[in-house]
C-alpha cells in the first residue's frame, strides 16, 4: 500500500523535469539560430533598455539648474515623492485621464459606427473609405496647425461661422478659454484616431460568419438583436484590442496638446507627457522628470499587460 501510494507522487514530482529539460534542450538544438537576432537584441539593448535604466536611475538625483548633469545629488525617493504631491501633477493627472477617456471613448465609438456603415455595400463605399482614412495620414503636426487655425479667435473659420448665422455674438474662444480648451483638443483627436478604430472593427466584423447572421434572420432576430447576440461577440477580442491600443496612444500623446496649446492657458490642457516635457526641457530638472516618466513608465507596462493577454487569450483557450 505504502509503495502503491507513493508511486504516483513520486512521478508527479518528476514530471516538471523533463519539460524543463526539454526547454533548455531545444534552446540549445537552436542556439545558432540566436545568432541571427544578436544584432537586433544588441540594438534594442542600446535604443530601450539602455535609455530605460539611465532614466531609472537619474530618478534618484537631483538636477538643478545650475549645476552641470555629472554633478548631480542623490535625492533617494525624494524626486517620487514630489511627484506624487505636486498640485501641477494632480492638474495634469486630471488632465491626462479626461484626456484619455472621452478621447478612447469617441474615437472607438465614432470609428465602430464608421466600420458598420462601411460593413454593408453600397455605391461608392470604395471613394467614401478612403475618405475617412484622411485623417489617419495627415500628419498630426500638419492636422493640429489647421484646427488652430480653425479655432482661431479672430480669423477661425468656426468662430466666423457662428457669428455669420447668429449662433454667437462674437467668435468661440476655444483654445485660450479654460472651460473649452480641453474639449476642443479632444475633438481633434477624436478626428485624428477614429479612423484607426474603423480599420480595426471593419476588419473584425468581415469575420463574423454570413451563415450564423442568416441562420438568427430566419429565427425571426431582428437586426438590433443580431447585432447583439451574434457580431459583438465575434468582434469582442478586436475591440478589446482596439480600445487598449487607443488608450495607449492617447496617454503617449504630444503633438495636438503641444503643438495646439503648449499646455496652456495656464496648465488647463497640461498633460503627463507634456508636462514631463516641461519639467525636463522648460526648468531643466532631468532628475524630477525621470522619476515622473518612471511612473508614467509603470502605468503604461499595466496597460501593456492587459494588452498582451488580450493577444494572447485565444491561443490559451486552445487546446493543446
Amino acid at each position: 500500500m505504502t509503495l502503491a501510494t507513493t508511486e504516483p507522487a513520486a512521478r508527479e514530482r518528476a514530471m516538471p523535469m523533463p519539460r524543463r529539460r526539454g526547454l533548455l534542450q531545444r534552446i540549445w538544438h537552436h542556439r545558432h539560430d540566436y545568432l541571427y537576432v544578436l544584432p537586433a537584441i544588441g540594438v534594442m539593448l542600446l535604443v530601450i533598455a539602455y535609455p530605460v535604466y539611465y532614466t531609472v536611475y537619474l530618478s534618484f538625483f537631483s538636477t538643478p539648474p545650475n549645476l552641470a548633469l555629472e554633478d548631480k545629488i542623490f535625492v533617494g525617493l525624494k524626486n517620487y515623492g514630489t511627484v506624487l504631491t505636486a498640485e501641477s501633477v494632480h492638474e495634469a493627472t486630471w488632465n491626462t485621464w479626461v484626456w484619455t477617456i472621452w478621447s478612447t471613448f469617441f474615437a472607438f465609438v465614432i470609428g465602430f459606427g464608421a466600420a458598420l456603415a462601411l460593413n454593408r455595400a453600397f455605391l461608392g463605399r470604395g471613394l467614401l473609405r478612403g475618405t475617412l482614412l484622411v485623417p489617419y495620414v495627415i500628419s498630426a503636426v500638419a492636422a493640429s496647425y489647421i484646427w488652430r487655425w480653425i479655432y482661431h479667435s479672430d480669423f477661425g473659420v468656426i468662430g466666423a461661422l457662428s457669428v455669420q448665422f447668429g449662433l454667437t455674438e462674437r467668435p468661440i474662444n476655444f483654445l485660450d478659454d479654460r472651460n473649452n480648451v480641453m474639449a476642443s483638443l479632444i475633438v481633434v483627436n477624436v478626428w485624428k484616431e477614429f479612423p484607426f478604430a474603423m480599420i480595426m472593427m471593419l476588419a473584425g466584423l468581415q469575420t463574423v460568419p454570413e451563415q450564423l447572421l442568416r441562420a438568427a434572420q430566419v429565427d425571426g432576430a431582428n437586426a438590433l438583436q443580431r447585432f447583439w447576440h451574434v457580431t459583438l461577440p465575434h468582434v469582442k477580442g478586436v475591440t478589446l484590442v482596439t480600445v487598449l491600443l487607443l488608450l495607449v496612444t492617447n496617454l503617449n500623446s504630444f503633438t495636438i496638446p503641444w503643438i495646439m496649446t503648449g499646455g496652456g492657458p495656464a496648465g488647463a490642457s497640461e498633460i503627463w507627457i507634456t508636462h514631463i516635457y516641461q519639467i525636463a526641457f522648460g526648468r531643466i530638472r532631468f532628475g524630477l522628470a525621470s522619476a515622473y516618466s518612471v511612473i508614467l513608465f509603470i502605468v503604461m507596462m499595466g496597460l501593456g499587460y492587459f494588452y498582451v493577454r488580450a493577444l494572447t487569450s485565444g491561443d490559451e483557450r486552445t487546446p493543446a
